[in-house]
């Protein structure tokens, strides 16, 4: 079992990003972690359908941190990292340091535990393999999320993130094949010629960086339920828009 189970962007806003969020795709926060505050920042996390979309932002007079680093050099808000929910934590554990891969973070509890890997070796977005206990259960809980998630559930406006786009100013199919050594999962094709990695619930896409950001986590899909509410919205705040794509926290979010 593979699931893309949260998605972490990074802001210089914490406060803004909130609310546009909520706007476009009328979700909202479900938990603030204080313990990211170790490293110098504040978050919150919104679910969308049964993942988590998580904010993270510098305290004041943090910039310089791992996060505050990331925004000047990717030149604002955006994609950071894809935290993906494994069955087998041990043998997935195994398989990246079997690789070569260096862990920046490991350990957790009984209940819920992960390894981050290094981004200098599996490039593009920083990845994080996470068990939780009660894994197999599709609303089930989420430790990040906090103990009481499911009551900030809303899933009328969108209910899914079904793919997250993640860009390479060098090889895309490269990309791709170093994160499918990374989650043992085979990479595919999808119908423009991206190289694609399946996971039980979402596709990571990998594509050639053409926004002039450089290597990131560019974008990702939404299943939406109400396309007409995230337009109107759109238009009301300023974001971004083209065709299916709506822009927000330096982020395409794509309508499907």
């Amino acid at each position: 079992m593979l699931r893309m189970r949260q998605i972490c962007l990074v802001s210089s806003d914490l406060d803004a990003v909130e609310r546009d969020l909520a706007a476009a795709f009328g979700i909202e926060v479900c938990h603030r972690d204080t313990g990211v505050a170790n490293y110098g920042l504040h978050n919150f996390l919104m679910p969308i359908g049964n993942s988590f979309l998580e904010v993270v932002s510098p305290l004041p007079g943090h910039d310089d941190t791992a996060g505050g680093r990331f925004i000047e050099r990717r030149g604002g808000d955006g994609g950071y990292m894809v935290i993906m929910q494994c069955g087998d934590f041990a043998e997935a554990r195994e398989r990246v340091t079997g690789l070569g891969i260096r862990l920046v973070l490991d350990g957790g509890s009984d209940t819920n535990k992960g390894v981050q890997l290094h981004p200098k070796d599996v490039p593009a977005a920083i990845v994080e393999l996470r068990w939780n206990a009660n894994s197999e259960a599709r609303y089930g809980p989420w430790g990040p999320a906090g103990d009481n998630w499911q009551r900030a559930r809303h899933e009328e406006v969108v209910n899914g993130m079904v793919a997250a786009e993640l860009q390479t100013t060098d090889d895309p199919a490269a990309l791709a094949a170093r994160w499918s050594e990374v989650v043992a999962r085979p990479t595919g094709t999808d119908a423009d010629g991206n190289p694609t990695i399946e996971l039980d619930d979402a596709v990571l896409r990998f594509v050639e960086a053409t926004d002039g950001r450089g290597p990131g986590l560019g974008g990702l899909d939404l299943a939406v339920a109400d396309r007409d509410h995230v337009m109107a919205a759109a238009a009301e705040h300023g974001f971004p828009v083209d065709g299916d794509v709506v822009t927000v926290c330096g982020t395409r979010f794509r309508l499907v």
